[in-house]
């Protein structure tokens, strides 16, 4: 295994490859400002007017979130409302249909021949 590794590194430096070990060491050698550099580079640091941009983002979002959530809670009350109505009209077509059945019925009167 470790031949194979001495290989595929001589190929990459035959290639002429970027080596991240001499980038990483170009930026550590300058000591606290190139960790500082690199970090920035990485994004683990970021400047104050782009955290500012991402706050301000994202109190957008929410409040979108937070009318949107209110609408669709106005929306479900509506279709709750409705339902009720709906229920409330097939009683009163189940009673109408009854009622109508009732009455369409001939009655047959008892005693008379």
């Amino acid at each position: 295994m470790i031949p194979d590794l001495m290989q595929v590194l001589a190929a990459v430096e035959e290639t002429g490859g970027p080596d991240v070990g001499k980038l990483l060491g170009t930026f550590v050698q300058y000591g606290m400002v190139g960790v500082f550099a690199l970090l920035l580079i990485i994004g683990v640091i970021v400047p104050k007017y782009v955290m500012n941009a991402l706050t301000a983002e994202k109190d957008n979002w929410r409040t979108a979130f937070e009318a949107e959530r209110a609408a669709h809670q106005v929306t479900r009350e509506q279709l709750a409302k409705a339902e009720e109505r709906g229920d409330v009209a097939t009683e009163q077509g189940k009673a109408m249909t009854r009622l109508l059945q009732e009455l369409g019925q001939p009655h047959h009167v008892s005693g008379s021949a």
